[in-house]
């Protein structure tokens, strides 16, 4: 099963590669997808494909340096034509759930600059509805007791993230709260609603941002777009 994922998550990766063009400036997400679509994309930028990225982490900056894509920061960049990156969950809204893989302020930097954002996933994170996958919360380090405190009163289990037994920290610094939604109902709501706290840096609730969903199925990609059309 997880050869078969990957396959999907290569034909999805490379699908999304196609709506590159010469000269475009892009952002490149995170994530297992975006892996093969930056592999596909150096293939390109050896064919002669003149490009840019601005990376959302430090693990994808080091996946375009091994393949040869071009990087700039998103200060020279200032404005990208296409961002393109993975997501955690996909509800029929096009809204989302990011950060499972603790990269979720700079994604959301990164797509929130993008004239066009694209979002790769296989068929499995596609969900009626956001939250059985537990949403991530960036949070300062100091005090941060006290902000999953108050996160748990919007009937939530927040609990710290942790890698290797010590305490995950994020790109910018920061920990990273997963929290426990039965579902999310009301995904702008509590989006706001967790902005509001103290301490709380940003969600990985994604609203209203993607234009294009490309699911990678067990017979090829299939396109979803915006106003819920496919082709």
């Amino acid at each position: 099963m997880s050869g078969n994922a990957d396959l999907r998550k290569k034909a999805v990766g490379e699908k999304a590669v196609e709506y590159v063009k010469d000269g475009m400036v892009l952002g490149l997400g995170s994530g297992s997808t975006v892996y093969w679509m930056l592999k596909k994309l150096g293939e390109r930028v050896n064919e002669g494909l003149t490009i840019k990225g601005v990376p959302s982490s430090l693990r994808t900056e080091g996946w375009a340096n091994e393949f040869g894509v071009p990087l700039v920061t998103l200060s020279e960049a200032r404005r990208l034509d296409l961002a393109i990156d993975g997501a955690d969950e996909v509800d029929p809204d096009f809204n989302l759930t990011k950060g499972g893989g603790g990269s979720l302020l700079r994604e959301k930097l990164v797509n929130n600059a993008a004239n066009r954002l694209i979002i790769v996933v296989d068929e499995s994170k596609l969900v009626q509805r956001l939250g059985a996958f537990p949403l991530p919360v960036e949070i300062v380090p100091f005090g941060w007791e006290n902000t999953a405190a108050k996160i748990a009163k919007l009937q939530c289990l927040p609990k710290l993230r942790k890698k290797d037994n010590e305490i995950f920290v994020t790109n910018n610094g920061n920990y990273i709260v997963d929290c426990e939604f039965s579902e999310i109902t009301d995904p702008v709501g509590l989006h706001q609603s967790l902005k509001m706290i103290l301490g709380v840096v940003e969600t990985g609730l994604f609203i209203d941002m993607a234009d294009l969903v490309l699911v990678g199925e067990e017979d090829g990609v299939r396109v979803l777009e915006k106003e819920g059309k496919s082709e």
